[in-house]
């Protein structure tokens, strides 16, 4: 396969680094949206999404969760559009994470949220889409039109316009990602050898596990999922913390293990983990700022940033690393079989 296949997946990939630096230029919006939702003092939060979103809603929930002391929760969308559940949700924050800002199901939890006295929140790269009509604030992550159907940077610009909402609810002004833009053009120029070497290593793989805690529990589930759709790798994710409880059973030689060590508690937790999956025989790759203090036959070692904001620079050489096997593979990734940009579901 040539590398006119996945063209648009690389173009995207690239373009995070100036994306980034766009988004924080425009912070001041997402500063507003963040102020309002402090003056209402929620008593819970709970977030909706779908796929890719899914995944930056449960970044969101560590981000909540941790940095805001606020229990959270995810909401299942069937409850209200099979099941018509009505819960009170007076005093509560709803944050709609979309990509597309259309999935119909999204759009019923927003609407019936909002209804039942929720301070609804859309997080969307789509700033006139339905969700965001429906929700009483919205935060537009500013990717611009992705091409590809793997998402790439609306996954990471929403990771990015996350974290700087929470930022702002609790008084900060967003100085905190304010390097992120240059750290990420470094992770992904600094990461293309050991990235390319990870493709050779893996291109025959069959099974591969991805794991990670805290924060990067969200790139674990982001990166099984890209190598699930791009390359039909049977990728499966857990948590650091759950490999260990049953599923290393089914670790053997035969099976690939990419391990997020960044640094961080999460990170820290993670030694112990892949020492016992280095014991089975597993092949592990682990990709972090801490990756040279982990167990691993591959490593692939990003810069060091804040714990919070590593699962933004996490996934830019996972993203490669998809792009790259389904390349060596034969596939284009930018065309998924039965795939399609917008999933609507109900």
């Amino acid at each position: 396969m040539t590398e006119a296949a996945g063209r648009h997946m690389a173009a995207e990939i690239d373009e995070q680094p100036d994306l980034f630096a766009g988004l924080l230029a425009e912070r001041a919006a997402i500063q507003r949206v963040g102020e309002r939702i402090a003056e209402h003092r929620p008593r819970f939060a709970l977030l909706a999404a779908r796929g890719s979103s899914d995944h930056a809603a449960l970044y969101a929930k560590y981000l909540i969760e941790v940095l805001l002391n606020l229990p959270v929760g995810l909401v299942s969308p069937s409850t209200t559009t099979l099941y018509g559940a009505e819960p009170d949700l007076d005093g509560v924050l709803l944050l709609t994470i979309s990509q597309s800002g259309g999935s119909p199901d999204l759009l019923a939890v927003t609407e019936s949220g909002r209804k039942r006295g929720a301070l609804t929140v859309a997080v969307t790269n789509t700033a006139d889409s339905p969700i965001n009509a429906a929700a009483e604030l919205s935060v537009d992550v500013r990717a611009g039109q992705e091409r590809a159907v793997a998402a790439t940077k609306t996954y990471s610009t929403t990771l990015l316009a996350l974290h700087l909402l929470v930022d702002a609810v609790r008084g900060g002004d967003g100085s905190t990602a304010a390097g992120l833009p240059e750290l990420a053009r470094a992770t992904l120029d600094d990461s293309a050898d050991a990235v390319e070497e990870a493709v050779r290593r893996y291109r025959f793989a069959e099974r591969m596990v991805t794991t990670g805690r805290g924060y990067s529990l969200a790139t674990a589930l982001e990166a099984s999922l890209k190598l699930a759709e791009t390359s039909y790798l049977a990728a499966r994710a857990y948590s650091g913390a759950d490999l260990l409880h049953g599923p290393v059973a089914a670790v053997d030689a035969d099976t690939a293990v990419l391990a997020l060590c960044g640094g961080g508690r999460g990170g820290d937790s993670m030694r112990e983990v892949l020492d016992a999956v280095a014991e089975r025989g597993a092949d592990i790759c682990a990709i972090g700022s801490a990756a040279g203090n982990c167990t691993a036959r591959h490593r692939i070692p990003l810069p060091p940033c804040p714990e919070e904001l590593a699962p933004v620079l996490e996934i830019l050489p996972i993203q490669r690393l998809a792009l790259g096997l389904a390349r060596t593979r034969g596939l284009d990734p930018d065309q998924p079989r039965g795939l399609n940009k917008v999933t609507k579901t109900r």
